[in-house]
C-alpha cells in the first residue's frame, strides 16, 4: 500500500460514512455516529487551510479536502475490514492493557496528554501543539483564534514528522500497540501510518478516550478523559457537552460552580460599564475649555 501524503490527518475530520468493522474476537460490527470523530473536531481540520485567499482558492481547497477525505476513509475501511487494523472498544482496550503485555501508545498533542493520561502508557504524538513563531505560523494562531478557538480553546496542531521513526525506536515492529487518542481520528491515522512503515499488530481503540469511562483506564492527570479536550470560554463556564453529560453525573454541586463563575463574570462586566459611564463625564469635564 501506498504511504498516504504527510498531510493525510490534516483534513479528515469527518471524512468517515459509517463502516463495516471487523472486530478482533468479536463479532463484525458498524460503528455508530457516536463513536466517530465530530465533523467539528477543530485542532486539526483548519490546518493547510488557505489563509486571506480568495473565493476560489477556498472554493478548490476545499474541494481538495474533500477528495483527500474520502480518499483516506476508503484506505482505512479496507485495512479494518482485512483485519491489518484491529479495533477495541475503550473498555476492551483497558481490559487488553491491563492484562497483557500490549503496549498501550498515546498519539494526542500535549495540551490533551497533560490533562488526563493512562497510567503506564507511551506517549508519542502524531500531532503536536504548533510552537512556531514565523508569520505564517502566528497567520494560523490568529486565524484559529478568530475562527472559534477562543470559544473552544483548540490549538493549532502541526503534523509530528518524526512520528513513525520515534515509534520505531521505542518498539520492535513485531510489537503489540494499541494506539488511542481522544476521538479516535488521529489514532486510526497514526496506524495507517505505522501499518505503510511495517509495524504488523496494530490495535485501534474505536472512539477513543473521549468514549471511555474512568474504570476501563486506571487514569492520571487532573481531569477526566473526557474532558481532556475541552478548553476555552466554554470550558470555563461548563457550557460543553461533555462538561453537561458530567453534571448529569455529579449533581448540583458540579452545576454550581460553573454558576458561580457566570454570576461572577456578569458582575464583573456590570462593574465596568457603570464604571465607565462615571468615568465618562469626569473625563469630559477635565478637558480644557
Amino acid at each position: 500500500m501506498a504511504a498516504p501524503p504527510l498531510g493525510l490527518a490534516c483534513r479528515v475530520a469527518g471524512a468517515f460514512a459509517t463502516p463495516v468493522v471487523a472486530h478482533s474476537g468479536f463479532c463484525p460490527r458498524r460503528l455508530g455516529p457516536g463513536l466517530l470523530p465530530s465533523k467539528k473536531w477543530s485542532g486539526v481540520v483548519r490546518m493547510g487551510a488557505v489563509v486571506g485567499g480568495g473565493q476560489e482558492g477556498e472554493e478548490d481547497e476545499e474541494l481538495r479536502q474533500t477528495k483527500e477525505q474520502a480518499a483516506a476513509r476508503r484506505r482505512w475501511e479496507t485495512l479494518i475490514r482485512e483485519q491489518k487494523i484491529k479495533t477495541l472498544t475503550p473498555r476492551e482496550a483497558g481490559y487488553t492493557f491491563k492484562l497483557t503485555d500490549k503496549a498501550l501508545l498515546d498519539v494526542r498533542p500535549s495540551n490533551e496528554r497533560q490533562k488526563a493520561w493512562v497510567k503506564g502508557s507511551t506517549w508519542i504524538p502524531i500531532f503536536d501543539v504548533d510552537a512556531s513563531v514565523d508569520l505564517g505560523g502566528l497567520s494560523k494562531k490568529v486565524s484559529n483564534f478568530v475562527m472559534g478557538g477562543w470559544w473552544s480553546g483548540s490549538s493549532t496542531l502541526s503534523f509530528n514528522k518524526n512520528f513513525v521513526q520515534q515509534v520505531e525506536e521505542k518498539f520492535s515492529k513485531d510489537t503489540d500497540i494499541i494506539l488511542v487518542c481522544q476521538k479516535g481520528l488521529r489514532s486510526l491515522a497514526a496506524c495507517e501510518q505505522l501499518y505503510n512503515a511495517g509495524f504488523e499488530n496494530l490495535f485501534w481503540v474505536q472512539g477513543g478516550l473521549e468514549t471511555a469511562e474512568e474504570e476501563d483506564f486506571e487514569r492520571e492527570g487532573s481531569q477526566p478523559f473526557k474532558l481532556a479536550a475541552i478548553g476555552g470560554v466554554s470550558e470555563f463556564f461548563g457550557w460543553t457537552d461533555q462538561q453537561r453529560r458530567q453534571a448529569a453525573k455529579e449533581g448540583l454541586g458540579y452545576r454550581l460552580v460553573f454558576t458561580g463563575r457566570l454570576v461572577g463574570a456578569l458582575v464583573l462586566l456590570d462593574a465596568l460599564f457603570l464604571g465607565a459611564q462615571r468615568i465618562g463625564p469626569l473625563l469630559q469635564e477635565m478637558q480644557p475649555r
